[in-house]
């Protein structure tokens, strides 16, 4: 589970932190180029809905700003306490996670089966790459993304929902959405084959931010805890000896 260095250029990865850098290279990379695709399905890939239907939420909560902060109940665990991330065993299954987006835009969630398949999950989180550095430089972070409950959700699971309220370290900061993965995530994923675990950053390729942009990465393992049907919790897990930042996401019907 060493480090590795994605094969693209101005691309970095350090596994001595888990927080993602808020340097800047000198001098600024130039773009990175687009790469063909050589990603994997996951095995037990779900069937997807319309994606018409996830543009349509897309499009509309995209443009939700980040409000301002209200409290938020942290979700009850079975045993009333969080996981040793650092501890050997695991009562659930390991996943890749990676934490990516521009500094001043907002960070995206990508839940792989490895490093070697398409992500099965990815959600535009309602939080500034730079407010999450600052976030994770404290030393913990609970991300709890809360949907509601209703009859007619009752055969929908809980990954499948396409928008959550979410909160961080219980603070309300907006909505996040469920997305298809973009050609540039699958670029970002295709960079980042070769990293099990690390953080660094990617040259900025995006019509919006520029060439000068930069992409801001954190990936690790994360042991996947399902709850019940109405709840699943994502754990960072830290190699032995580390003292980097503890993350865990919850995602929750309540």
């Amino acid at each position: 589970m060493g480090e590795q260095r994605p094969r693209a250029s101005g691309a970095s990865s350090s596994t001595d932190s888990y927080s993602i850098p808020s340097g800047s290279p000198s001098p600024s990379p130039s773009p990175a180029p687009r790469h063909h695709v050589t990603l994997l399905e996951p095995s037990h890939q779900n069937k997807k809905k319309s994606k018409k239907v996830f543009r349509v939420f897309r499009s509309v909560f995209r443009s939700f700003p980040i409000i301002t902060p209200a409290a938020c109940k942290i979700p009850v665990l079975p045993g009333g306490s969080l996981p040793d991330p650092h501890r050997s065993g695991s009562s659930g299954s390991r996943v890749t996670g990676t934490l990516f987006g521009y500094r001043k835009g907002r960070v995206s969630l990508s839940i792989q089966e490895s490093p070697r398949c398409l992500p099965s999950l990815v959600v535009e989180l309602a939080m500034q790459t730079m407010v999450l550095q600052k976030e994770l430089s404290g030393g913990m972070v609970r991300i709890a993304l809360e949907t509601e409950k209703r009859g007619d959700k009752e055969k929908t699971k809980i990954m499948d929902e396409p928008l959550w309220t979410m909160f961080c370290n219980g603070k309300k900061t907006g909505y996040g959405v469920k997305r298809d993965a973009t050609e540039e995530d699958l670029n970002v994923m295709e960079l980042l084959r070769p990293v099990s675990m690390g953080a660094g950053v990617l040259p900025g390729n995006s019509e919006v931010e520029g060439p000068d942009s930069e992409m801001a990465y954190m990936r690790a393992y994360f042991e996947r805890v399902v709850g019940s049907k109405d709840s699943e919790t994502f754990y960072m897990l830290s190699p032995e000896g580390n003292n980097g930042p503890e993350l865990s996401i919850f995602f929750v019907r309540v």
